[in-house]
């Protein structure tokens, strides 16, 4: 069995693909980020779900994303948009967050001597964030194996990404199969303190859409 660094936001998404790595036999190793978002739901969350699905150990890491500001999600003088998807990159996009995301996964996965992170990008039912398509992640992938110890040593790192091409409702179908729970999982970009979720948020829209088009039931707690 090998292991595997998990980069786990306490959502849906993130969920299910921990779910799929401890599916394909790794020893999971998960990662959330405290960036300075909006709320530490999904942080809780993330520790639930690791904890249902097994993971060896789950870690949190602290950095402060506040101190750039510009998204909707780090800087409280932006608001969070609650009038449906629109065209563009929404404001609740983190300048380079996945980028960070990442290159913490990649520090880990070379002290566990892992070849393989996940991350649960997706570019059919997204909010259009730059850094979760396809290229970005070939061209991460590549930079890391320049990057690294153990891929100069012959030991070449693969990032994982096995909901890219999925729709909400196949992810969700997906996870159902394995058994995640996805009411302990917290999407919502504004939360409040015990996970219940807004409902109008894009990312709110994006799942409750996603269990309607899947034909199952939503166990998210909204509150409108």
């Amino acid at each position: 069995m090998n292991n595997a660094v998990i980069l786990l936001s306490g959502g849906l998404d993130s969920a299910t693909t921990l779910a799929l790595a401890r599916d394909q036999d790794f020893v999971c190793y998960c990662l959330s980020v405290d960036y300075g978002q909006r709320h530490h739901a999904e942080l809780a969350a993330a520790a639930k779900v690791a904890r249902k699905l097994g993971a060896a150990e789950h870690r949190i890491i602290k950095i402060d994303l506040t101190a750039f500001g510009g998204s909707a999600l780090t800087d409280a003088a932006i608001d969070v948009p609650t009038g449906g998807l629109q065209a563009g990159i929404p404001v609740t996009y983190v300048p380079a967050r996945n980028t960070i995301m990442l290159s913490l996964a990649l520090a880990w996965a070379e002290v566990l001597d892992a070849q393989d992170i996940f991350i649960g990008v997706n570019a059919v039912d997204y909010s259009g964030y730059p850094d979760c398509r396809p290229d970005y992640i070939a061209a991460f992938e590549a930079m890391a194996n320049l990057a690294t110890k153990a891929a100069v040593e012959g030991h070449r790192l693969t990032i994982h990404t096995p909901l890219m091409h999925l729709s909400k409702a196949q992810i969700i179908r997906y996870g159902a199969s394995l058994k995640v729970d996805y009411s302990v999982t917290v999407s919502c970009y504004q939360a409040d303190d015990s996970g219940a979720a807004c409902g109008v948020c894009d990312s709110c829209r994006l799942r409750r859409a996603g269990f309607e088009n899947a034909g199952l039931d939503d166990p998210t707690r909204y509150v409108c």
